[in-house]
C-alpha cells in the first residue's frame, strides 16, 4: 500500500494510489437527490446549518439595536466601557465554554451537545428580551448575553462535527464548507429584522422583538435535531457499533443491507477508531501535540484561525471614516452590500470546493487579498494626501474585491478544513482550538486596529501586507490538500502509511471481501 503525493510544494494534489485490491467499493452511481435515504439525510441536515445562522444573527444583533432610540432609552444610552461590555459578553461566554465543549460533544454526543447549545441560546435570548427594570437590569441583560454566547459556541462546536461525520464521503466537502457560510445569512436576517421593527414599530417592542427572535432558529433546531442520525463515529466510540452500522447502511447504502460501500466504510471507521484509541497515550488536551502528525495539524489549525481574522478583514469598522464616508446610512449600505456579496461568493465556492480543491481556494484567496489590499493601501495613501474623491471610491471598490476573494475560502473552509484534517479522537478538541484562536484574533482586531489607524493612519496597512505575504507562503508550502480521501484516509497524509488509518484500510478491505463472498452469484 502506498500513498502518493505530488512533488510540488505543499501537496497541491494528492493521488490516493493504492493497489487495486485496496480500492473502496464505488457505492451507488446515482446522484444524491435520486437516493431516497440520502436525500432525506441532507434535508434534515439543513437544520444543523441553523447553528451557524444563529451565531451570525447573535453576532450582528447589537449593531442593529444601537440604532433604536427605544433601546438606547431603556438602557440609559450606554457608551464607552459599558457599551463595550455589552458587546463583548457573548464572546466571554463563548470562551468560557470552549474548555467544556469538546467533553460535551465527545461525552454526550453530537446531537445532545447541539440540543444543549440550543437550550442555552433560547434561555439567553429570553433574558435579554425581558430584563427586569431597575437596578438589576444591566446584570440580567449581561447574563443573558453571556448565556447566549455560551450556547451559540456549544452548538457551533457540535453541528460541524455531526455534519462532517454523518455526510457521505462523496459530498462531505460541500456540505461541511456550506455550514460556516450560513453565518452571513444570520447577519442579514438580524440587520433586516432590526430595520423592519425600527421603521414599523415603536416603543420597547422595537428592540424586544428582534431580541426575542433569537429563540426562533435554535428553537427549530432543538425540535429537528432528534430526527437526525447520530454520528456513526461517535456511536462506534461508545460501543454502539450495531447502531452505527444501521446508520451507514440506511443513509450511505440507501437501506441495502448488502451494500458493499456501507460495509467497507463501517469496517474502516471501526478499525481506525480502535487503532487510534490503542495508539493514543491519553485522551486529554496534550494529545493535540503528542505526535508529529498532530503537531502539524494544530499548526495548520492555528494558522487557519488567525489568517481568517487577521488578514485585513477586521479593518472595515474603522476604514470608511478615513476616506470621507462618515454618514451612518451610507456606511450601513456598504456594510450590508459587503455582507450579501461575501455570502454569495462563499456560497458559490462551497459548491465547487471538491472540484477545485481546498489549497487552490486558499491560494486564490491569499494572493487575491494581497493584490487587492496593496491597491487599497495605495489608494488610501493618495486620498490621505489629496482628499481625492476618486481615490476614496477606488478604496471602496478594492474593499469589495478584497472581501470577494476572501469569501472564496475563509468563511467556509475555516471550519470544514479544520474538522477534515483531524482524526476522531481529537476532532472536538481541535475544533475548539480553532474557535479559541479565532476569538483571540477577533480581540486583536477590536483593540489593535483602531489604535493602529489612529497612530499611523494608512501606513498601518503595511502590517497587513506583511501578514498577507506570510499567509500566502504558509499556504503554499504547508497546507495539505484534502480533496478526495475519506476522513480516515486523510490521517495518512499526516501520520504516514503506517498510521492507524492505513492499517485499518487493509482490515476494512478484508471485511468487505467477506461480505462480497457471502453474496449470491
Amino acid at each position: 500500500m502506498e500513498l502518493k503525493q505530488s512533488e510540488s510544494h505543499g501537496a497541491d494534489h494528492v493521488d490516493m494510489a493504492y493497489d487495486r485490491p485496496l480500492q473502496p467499493p464505488e457505492g451507488s452511481p446515482l446522484p444524491w437527490h435520486k437516493q431516497p435515504e440520502l436525500r432525506k439525510l441532507y434535508f434534515m441536515m439543513v437544520f444543523l446549518f441553523l447553528g451557524s445562522t444563529t451565531l451570525g444573527y447573535d453576532g450582528s444583533l447589537l449593531n442593529g439595536l444601537q440604532t433604536m432610540q427605544s433601546w438606547q432609552s431603556y438602557f440609559d444610552h450606554p457608551t464607552g466601557s459599558r457599551l463595550g461590555i455589552f458587546g463583548a459578553m457573548p464572546g466571554f461566554g463563548g470562551l468560557f465554554v470552549l474548555l467544556f465543549a469538546p467533553y460535551i460533544a465527545d461525552g454526550l454526543g453530537r446531537k445532545v451537545g447541539t440540543a444543549v447549545g440550543c437550550v442555552l441560546v433560547i434561555l439567553g435570548a429570553l433574558l435579554q428580551a425581558f430584563p427586569a427594570a431597575g437596578p438589576g437590569r444591566d446584570a440580567m441583560y449581561l447574563i443573558g448575553r453571556f448565556v447566549m454566547g455560551a450556547g451559540s459556541n456549544i452548538s457551533n462546536a457540535t453541528c460541524p462535527l455531526l455534519i462532517t461525520e454523518v455526510a457521505h464521503p462523496r459530498h462531505r466537502g460541500k456540505v461541511t464548507t456550506l455550514y460556516n457560510t450560513l453565518w452571513y445569512l444570520g447577519s442579514i436576517i438580524a440587520a433586516w429584522t432590526c430595520f423592519g421593527t425600527l421603521t414599523r414599530q415603536s416603543g420597547d417592542i422595537q428592540w424586544r422583538l428582534p431580541t426575542g427572535l433569537q429563540c426562533m432558529m435554535p428553537g427549530v433546531q432543538l425540535l429537528a435535531v432528534w430526527f437526525l442520525p447520530e454520528s456513526p463515529r461517535w456511536l462506534i466510540s461508545k460501543g454502539k457499533a450495531e447502531q452505527a452500522r444501521r446508520v451507514l447502511v440506511k443513509y450511505h447504502g440507501n437501506g441495502d443491507e448488502q451494500d458493499e460501500f456501507a460495509h467497507w466504510e463501517f469496517a474502516e471507521i471501526s478499525s481506525t477508531l480502535k487503532l487510534e484509541k490503542e495508539a493514543a497515550a491519553r485522551s486529554g488536551w496534550l494529545e493535540l501535540v503528542r505526535t508529529p502528525g498532530n503537531r502539524k495539524r494544530c499548526a495548520l489549525i492555528v494558522a487557519t484561525a488567525i489568517f481568517s481574522q487577521c488578514s485585513g478583514n477586521g479593518l472595515l469598522a474603522v476604514i470608511l471614516s478615513t476616506i470621507g464616508i462618515k454618514d451612518s446610512i451610507t456606511q450601513s449600505y456598504i456594510n450590508g452590500g459587503l455582507t450579501i456579496w461575501s455570502w454569495l461568493v462563499s456560497l458559490t465556492a462551497a459548491f465547487f470546493v471538491d472540484r477545485i480543491g481546498r489549497r487552490v481556494l486558499f491560494l486564490f484567496a491569499g494572493v487575491g487579498m494581497l493584490l487587492s489590499f496593496s491597491i487599497w493601501t495605495a489608494c488610501s495613501a493618495v486620498y490621505a494626501q489629496t482628499q481625492s474623491a476618486s481615490a476614496g471610491i477606488a478604496v471602496v471598490a478594492m474593499i469589495f474585491v478584497f472581501y470577494g476573494v476572501a469569501g472564496a475560502a475563509w468563511p467556509g473552509l475555516t471550519v470544514s478544513y479544520t474538522v477534515e484534517i483531524l482524526p476522531y479522537n481529537i476532532r472536538a478538541k481541535g475544533l475548539t482550538l480553532c474557535f479559541c484562536f479565532t476569538a483571540l484574533s477577533g480581540v486583536f482586531n477590536q483593540w489593535v486596529n483602531p489604535l493602529g489607524i489612529e497612530q499611523l493612519e494608512w501606513k498601518f496597512y503595511f502590517v497587513y501586507i506583511a501578514i498577507l505575504v506570510v499567509e500566502v507562503l504558509v499556504i503554499y508550502f504547508f497546507f495539505v490538500e484534502t480533496r478526495g480521501p475519506t476522513l480516515e484516509e486523510i490521517s495518512m497524509l499526516f501520520d504516514g502509511k503506517d498510521s492507524a488509518a492505513a492499517v485499518a484500510r487493509v482490515e476494512a478491505q478484508a471485511q468487505a471481501d467477506k461480505v462480497e463472498k457471502r453474496q449470491p452469484a
